[in-house]
């Protein structure tokens, strides 16, 4: 047997868990009508065949009607969930992996306007700032009714096949009871002491127990300590942790700490890039260490080292990792097979939460077969014939297509007018805070040497380079530059690019517009620096709120960067000309709301509107392509290859991907890669 600490079996209960690695209750927004079907077992089974001890899915199953799901969460209180559920556990099982669910009712952290558009219930007055409905004040009789929800659905996971349940116990309905913070009820269930706000969790605890038998695993995830002030203590935490671990109903403490009612809050429990690693592990250990029981935690714990510490110190005797798992399906797999320096990378980009948290799904920024298990391979398997692939650009999608390519065991060569790889993700790495960004380009540049692609650096590719390699495939990856032109106003004058400011190429002025028409990272990362330089700094936007394309959790970094300086964010504004007068700036300002105009001073105006395509070689190399440079979209979308002939004299079908067709971001570009490539 292995003496790696993350390769020792685990005892729980009656379960043997194979390894010390979970992934930890989430919520990738994969149901289809409220129910886990194919793609959603595809994503938990990938991770199960690849090793994994245990999976735990939903975040959360809902279960009772007034708790409509926010996030396409699975409806666990409906009885056609269980033969879904069988074929997922079915699936898991196969693998020798445990699987489990977590089980909710959200309480205020929901909206009355989904679903059957009940009015939401909490043990609180107010409203959560994250979800924004006002919760009506819960009564004795919505109190019995959803205990009997809980037992009804933990009856339902356990016909379905589930080794257990973990109730979620942050944020949500059980926790907004047992929260000083949010328990506005008088009585039984009252605030007035620390026995009655733990008292639903317990009727919950006591009524699932009578339902499911004392065989059947229980746990919950719970914050110990709120880390906010009135809120629970971190020695209370551990108090609420001895009295669950005392009253014998409970087989696992999965812990969490700090809360989620507002995005910054949930930044703090689930951090992103820049932010500490495993920032809360030596509490859960404190909390192990105080009550004996298996202990679980997933915060941050993004690299194998981390992960073996927590176990080898006794800290954890499971650890989650979750988003680590959304990047790589296969960790433990490359654990067991000694190629750990193979694992991609989690880079905390946390574009999987963002997306949930904006209604979208589940998707790893850099792996794109990460929720496409059922169309998209993890594993890249060889092709048939050896063929000659030539790649323009080694930015994320011209490194990714090299990369499968090469998996495929074809002949690679890549061009890249720079000294360096990267493309704009080395510019975005720029800033410290973003930095872990630039493994998406250094493990795809380990996987391509191992693989013998050959790059060519300082190379401007011209037409003849690429013909007279003889290839059989060339993609065109050479991204965009950046786009200043204002709307439909023509090319804007006197201006710089958000480029500029983030690469150091200028400096920032003393009165900087950073006009963000595009909303996304650039804008707000060169406002970031400009501001850390002592600007003053306005931030303009033609939309209602600023930065739309940066999402709940990624936009936490920026403000606390951002809101002690002397910084302005202005909406629904828009740039309409830029004049100079003297050594000064004169920018016309409309709204597309009025025929209102004004103008204002600056010194500096910096314009962040997205990348035009760099696609000059694309063009010179259409003709002489069997393809013509056109896509089978068709094809592209079911996953099959590309077979379009409209020029039988042509000798390389020619492709181009990312930017270089419109300004996307870094997944799009590696999507393309890896879906157009893995039929080559």
């Amino acid at each position: 047997m292995s003496k790696d600490p993350l390769l020792q079996p685990f005892q729980l209960k009656h379960l043997t868990l194979k390894n010390r690695i979970m992934t930890t209750s989430h919520e990738p927004a994969y149901p289809e009508d409220g129910m886990p079907k194919e793609r959603y077992a595809a994503y938990h089974v990938e991770r199960a065949k690849a090793g994994v001890a245990m999976t735990m899915t939903a975040g959360s199953a809902a279960v009772s009607r007034d708790s409509p799901p926010v996030f396409n969460n699975i409806l666990a209180y409906r009885d056609e969930v269980v033969p879904w559920v069988q074929r997922l556990t079915d699936g898991v099982h196969e693998h020798g992996c445990a699987v489990m669910i977590q089980l909710t009712h959200l309480g205020r952290r929901t909206g009355w306007n989904k679903g059957n558009w009940l009015p939401s219930v909490s043990s609180s007055k107010h409203r959560e700032p994250a979800h924004r409905a006002f919760p009506k004040l819960i009564e004795d009789w919505d109190i019995e009714r959803i205990i009997g929800d809980f037992a009804d659905a933990a009856e339902r996971m356990q016909a379905g096949g589930m080794d257990g349940i973990e109730l979620q116990v942050y944020g949500h309905l059980l926790d907004q009871f047992w929260s000083p913070l949010t328990n506005d009820l008088v009585g039984p269930y009252g605030a007035d002491t620390l026995e009655n706000r733990l008292r639903f969790p317990m009727d919950v605890l006591d009524a699932i127990r009578k339902r499911v038998g004392s065989e059947f695993i229980v746990g919950l995830r719970y914050t110990a300590d709120e880390a906010q002030k009135g809120g629970i203590t971190a020695e209370e935490g551990i108090e609420i942790s001895k009295r669950l671990a005392a009253i014998g109903q409970v087989d696992f403490l999965n812990v969490i700490k700090g809360r989620i009612h507002t995005d910054p809050a949930m930044t703090d429990v689930i951090p992103v890039q820049g932010m500490a690693n495993a920032p809360h592990l030596d509490f859960a250990g404190a909390v192990k260490k105080a009550t004996g029981m298996p202990t679980f935690h997933a915060a941050k714990i993004p690299d194998v080292a981390t992960a073996r510490h927590a176990v080898a110190e006794g800290l954890l005797d499971m650890v989650g990792m979750t988003r680590a798992h959304m990047a790589d399906p296969h960790i433990v797999r490359k654990i067991e097979e000694g190629r750990e320096e193979d694992i991609r990378p989690c880079v905390g980009a946390t574009y999987c939460l963002d997306r949930i948290y904006q209604a979208g799904d589940a998707l790893c920024m850099h792996n794109a077969a990460t929720g496409r298990e059922l169309t998209m391979p993890h594993d890249i398997p060889p092709a048939d014939e050896k063929r000659k692939v030539v790649v323009i650009g080694a930015g994320p999608g011209g490194l990714e297509a090299a990369r499968v390519a090469a998996e495929r065991g074809h002949e690679v060569v890549v061009f890249e007018a720079q000294p360096d790889p990267g493309g704009q993700v080395r510019l975005t790495a720029q800033s410290p805070r973003r930095r872990e960004m630039i493994s998406i380009i250094d493990w795809r540049m380990s996987q391509c040497a191992a693989r013998d692609v050959e790059f060519r650096f300082n190379t401007w590719a011209e037409a003849d380079d690429v013909t007279a390699l003889n290839p059989d495939v060339v993609i065109v990856a050479t991204g965009g530059l950046p786009n200043t032109e204002l709307f439909e106003n023509g090319e804007a004058q006197h201006v710089i690019t958000s480029w500029d400011i983030i690469s150091g190429d200028v400096k920032p002025a003393e009165h900087v517009l950073i006009y963000d028409e595009s909303g996304d990272h650039p804008g707000l990362q060169a406002a970031e620096i400009a501001a850390g330089a002592g600007s003053k700094v306005e931030v303009m936007t033609p939309d209602r709120v600023f930065a739309p394309d940066i999402m709940a959790m990624n936009l936490v970094p920026y403000m606390r960067a951002l809101q002690d300086k002397d910084v302005t964010f202005t909406v629904t504004r828009r740039l309409l000309d830029v004049a100079r007068e003297g050594n000064k700036l004169v920018a016309t300002i409309g709204t597309d709301y009025s025929d209102h105009t004004h103008t204002q001073v600056y010194d500096q105006v910096v314009v962040n509107y997205g990348t035009l395509p760099l696609d000059d070689l694309y063009f010179e190399l259409r003709e002489g392509a069997s393809n013509q440079g056109a896509v089978d979209h068709d094809a592209l979308i079911e996953g099959r290859p590309q077979t379009v002939v409209r020029n039988p004299e042509g000798s390389y079908q020619l492709f181009r991907i990312g930017d270089a067709v419109s300004a996307r971001n870094t997944h799009a570009a590696i999507y393309d890669a890896l879906r157009l490539v893995k039929d080559i």
